[in-house]
């Protein structure tokens, strides 16, 4: 059954609807349960689609999508997430990363309950130091439409003075997944003076970006911020 709205939506409705109503949060998730469709709370969140499972359902071919936060918030869990929900969903994935050894990305994939084996041929990783734009495009060359890529992480397309400027990298993979119909997800780092006691979520305006990057060039946001997250479109 499709929910109406987000499970983090939800819940802060049912928050909203408790503080007005004088009611247990209990019992104002279980209304807000049966709005959906469910008898209780329980059962929506025992058959609701994961935080990931949301996110991929929103994201279409061609994307380029930021997934930022700040160290240690689970951005390379949930772009795994995201590639097993691509996985799934009977696509192809990918995940390109400059941050993690091959030992790495496999004990994030039990970290959140996936065994490498699960997932085939439809999954691949790739850890070499020359990951670049003109890299991550050819390793797609012949990929389907549909197909999603995660590159860990942004900051480090550029790390060596023989790879071109962040920006025109970026340029290069927004016209490359536009033609080749592929979904490409950044992982980025946000700035160290974003304080989430000011705000929940990060913005774009926290992203950091130690060299010139269009950010207008991502079509797709989504911000971590423990067990929440903010995602919407750019254009």
């Amino acid at each position: 059954m499709k929910l109406s709205e987000p499970v983090a939506r939800l819940k802060r409705k049912a928050r909203l609807l408790s503080r007005a109503e004088g009611i247990p949060l209990h019992a104002a998730l279980d209304r807000i349960a049966v709005g959906e469709g469910f008898r209780s709370w329980g059962l929506l969140a025992a058959r609701a689609p994961s935080a990931a499972g949301e996110i991929h359902a929103g994201l279409t071919p061609g994307d380029l999508v930021l997934l930022a936060a700040r160290p240690g918030l689970g951005k390379t869990l949930m772009g795994l997430e995201l590639a097993v929900e691509a996985v799934k969903a009977g696509q192809r994935a990918f995940f390109f990363t400059l941050e993690y050894t091959e030992s790495d990305v496999l004990a994030r994939l039990r970290a959140i309950g996936v065994d490498r084996r699960e997932l085939g041929a439809a999954f691949a990783f790739d850890c070499s130091d020359a990951i670049s734009a003109s890299y991550i495009e050819d390793a797609l060359a012949t990929a389907p439409s549909g197909t999603l890529a995660v590159i860990d992480y942004l900051q480090l397309l550029d790390q060596s003075r023989d790879k071109p400027d962040l920006d025109s990298q970026v340029r290069a993979l927004r016209s490359f997944a536009q033609r080749q119909g592929v979904i490409l997800v950044f992982i980025s780092q946000i700035d160290r003076r974003f304080a989430p006691s000011r705000n929940r979520f990060p913005a774009l305006t926290d992203v950091r970006l130690p060299n010139a990057l269009d950010l207008s060039l991502f079509s797709k946001a989504c911000f971590l911020n423990g067990a929440g997250y903010s995602f919407r479109s750019l254009q």
